[in-house]
């Protein structure tokens, strides 16, 4: 299981070096600093942006367990009916 909240704290703090990188660079003059900044503030924000991405699913596919935990002749009866349309959909007699 993966632990959110320090992916979270990791993104921000990478973002927040990156924004501190960009600016110094840009003071500075030095475009490959500013460069390197603007690339840790992506990475920054693309691990927030997954750290909610993944709560989001975990606790779907919590619910979905659940679900089937609870009601599992419920769930078995889901599935068929899917794969019944589905055997339909994709393979109808030609003739």
């Amino acid at each position: 299981m993966v632990d959110t909240t320090s992916m979270k704290a990791e993104g921000f703090v990478q973002e927040a070096k990156g924004r501190l990188k960009d600016t110094v660079g840009a003071i500075s003059g030095d475009a490959a600093m500013q460069a390197g900044g603007k690339i840790d503030q992506l990475g920054g924000r693309a691990k927030h942006e997954f750290a909610d991405l993944y709560d989001a699913n975990e606790s779907r596919l919590e619910a979905v367990a659940a679900f089937i935990q609870e009601r599992p002749f419920v769930a078995l009866g889901i599935v068929s009916l899917v794969g019944l349309v589905i055997g339909r959909l994709f393979f109808r007699k030609r003739g």
